[in-house]
């Protein structure tokens, strides 16, 4: 098993077809040990009976927008764990509002709050767990090939995707010096409650059934495998990379 033993902090679960839990199913699969955050009751209640089925040790709350719950989540992983060999950042958040229409009509506080919660979240996680971070682990993010092409309705998310993928790269030179590993999985679309909110998803869908090069879209488990993969010892030499997991549908040039 690649992760037998490894310790794995998985944020961003809310339900069973969300891409947190894909990868948290793989990464079972692969013996690791699992801890899952909540933001509130009722993704607490969501988030519990998961818990149970895939046997994750304990949950936590923790909102990545609020400074002093990640730190009291750092020392209580601390109490529980000690340290963490891996750190799933899956959370992503804008209003929907404005992943309609135009990008150039997106608000000032909805620039802020996507940006905040898609790509800043993942540098605060990153700056309290750093304690707790064992020498080789893994941190692994999601990401979207909206960050550098044009697809209409993505719109301030792909502008938030961008900057999470360049503080990967810098957070990877940060955490190098102890050898942990940040890298970043782009993943193809996927049926997931976050991606409802984008406009123009079925059509999406479709594009990639019809053109990609393997003929289907993407599922949580190929994501999961792919983050097994970035966790594990067999990938102890790769990090700041943007890992496309898409079935190919990036590499059309038309």
């Amino acid at each position: 098993m690649l992760l037998n033993g490894k310790k794995a902090l998985i944020t961003g679960v809310a339900n069973n077809k969300s891409i947190a839990w894909g990868i948290a199913s793989c990464f079972r699969e692969h013996g690791a040990r699992l801890a899952f955050n909540y933001v509130g009751e009722s993704i607490k209640k969501r988030v519990e009976p998961l818990s149970e089925e895939i046997g994750a040790e304990f949950i936590f709350p923790c909102d990545v927008c609020d400074d002093a719950q990640i730190e009291e989540a750092a020392e209580f992983i601390k109490e529980k764990w000690g340290g963490i060999d891996v750190l799933v950042h899956s959370v992503a958040f804008a209003n929907r509002e404005d992943l309609t229409g135009p990008y150039i009509n997106v608000s000032r506080d909805g620039f802020k709050l996507a940006m905040e919660v898609s790509a800043y979240s993942l540098t605060a996680l990153c700056r309290a767990f750093s304690p707790f971070l064992r020498e080789g682990a893994s941190v692994i993010t999601m990401t979207y090939h909206g960050s550098t092409k044009i697809f209409p309705g993505y719109n301030v998310m792909g502008v938030a995707k961008a900057a999470l993928e360049a503080s990967v790269r810098y957070l990877a030179l940060d955490l190098g010096e102890k050898g942990v590993r940040v890298n970043a999985i782009s993943a193809g679309p996927i049926k997931t409650l976050a991606a409802s909110a984008v406009s123009g998803l079925k059509n999406i869908f479709i594009r990639v059934e019809e053109s990609a090069p393997l003929h289907r879209n993407v599922t949580t488990a190929d994501v999961g495998g792919v983050a097994a993969f970035l966790a594990s010892d067999l990938a102890t030499a790769v990090t700041g990379e943007i890992v496309y997991a898409d079935c190919g549908f990036s590499q059309l040039g038309i």
